[in-house]
């Protein structure tokens, strides 16, 4: 009698859930999709030094400084050294009669040039002459563009002639009574004016009264009259004005 084989269906089933079973085995990460899902791969920008900071300030290169230096100040000098002098107001005109004694060092008021320089006498009381009273004399230009006269001198200094340069203080002369002192006692005529082409001499003799300017140097003080010489330069219209007075 043949027996009824029975199917071998049981038998394949179980085969397959043997390999299911070994095949999940493997320790892989049961994720929903049932893949193996590799690590992230996580990349580190690579680490780099930043340069050190400079804080050196940029190079700049000063600018060149220029120096000027300051004028030197003008200084004046009471013109009769070594010597006591009293004067006043000259009459007729602006000037002053500084009466020494005979020998007596006229000087210069201020540094400067000589201007002009009489070393003969050739003044006569029957002519007397406006050109020829003041005898002997020096005129000086100085640094600050003022021209001082002194006359009567009894001597020039050697050395002093037109052109020549001197300090404040220099001998110009030795006082006296030459031109027409000669019948009055001795003294320095002394005068301030602005410069003038030679031989103005009614310029020259003085144009602004200097007694103040004498009572300041005199005593120590340093009064300019570079204004008051300006202002009568001015008032009088002309460099060489007419000669009004004694002329």
């Amino acid at each position: 009698m043949n027996r009824r084989r029975r199917p071998a269906v049981p038998l394949v089933l179980a085969l397959l859930v043997a390999l299911a079973s070994g095949g999940c085995s493997g320790g892989g990460d049961p994720t929903a999709g049932g893949a193996a899902t590799a690590p992230p791969v996580t990349t580190e920008a690579p680490a780099t030094t930043a340069p050190p900071a400079t804080t050196e300030a940029p190079t700049t290169t000063a600018a060149p400084t220029t120096t000027t230096a300051a004028p030197a100040p003008v200084r004046y000098r009471y013109p009769v050294a070594g010597c006591r002098a009293t004067y006043g107001q000259h009459a007729g005109y602006p000037a002053a009669d500084m009466f020494t004694n005979r020998g007596c060092a006229f000087v210069a008021p201020v540094a400067g040039r000589v201007d002009e320089v009489t070393r003969t006498d050739t003044w006569r009381q029957a002519s007397d002459r406006g050109a020829d009273r003041g005898g002997r004399s020096v005129s000086l230009v100085g640094v600050d563009g003022v021209r001082y006269y002194g006359s009567h001198l009894e001597a020039v200094a050697p050395g002093i002639a037109p052109g020549t340069r001197v300090r404040a203080g220099r001998l110009l002369g030795r006082i006296g009574n030459t031109g027409s002192a000669r019948i009055t006692p001795v003294h320095l005529h002394f005068g301030i004016s602005w410069p003038t082409r030679p031989g103005i001499w009614w310029v020259r003799r003085g144009m602004v009264p200097p007694q103040r300017y004498l009572d300041s140097w005199r005593d120590g003080g340093n009064l300019s009259p570079v204004r008051a010489v300006r202002a009568a330069r001015k008032a009088a219209g002309a460099e060489v004005p007419a000669c009004r007075v004694r002329c």
